[in-house]
């Protein structure tokens, strides 16, 4: 299965936010400490300034890597 880069941006983003949850919150097993949960605002904070300024550093690292622009969005 290939992924593009835009697919590529929101599975990362999800995971990313889904996984600081889990050391984040204080019911979680795998609690470790609440500074885990600026994790999250830093990825909304990354996908909204990438939304104005089509910059995006995930976006750079993926296409040295080779993944592929998909071709609607240019």
């Amino acid at each position: 299965m290939s992924f593009t880069i835009n697919q590529c941006v929101r599975i990362f983003a999800g995971a990313f936010v889904l996984i600081s949850l889990a050391p984040g919150v204080e019911r979680s097993p795998p609690f470790v400490n609440a500074n885990f949960l600026w994790f999250t605002p830093f990825v909304g904070a990354n996908l909204f300034q990438s939304g104005f300024t089509r910059f995006c550093p995930l976006e750079n690292i993926l296409r040295r890597f080779g993944v592929k622009d998909s071709a609607g969005c240019a």
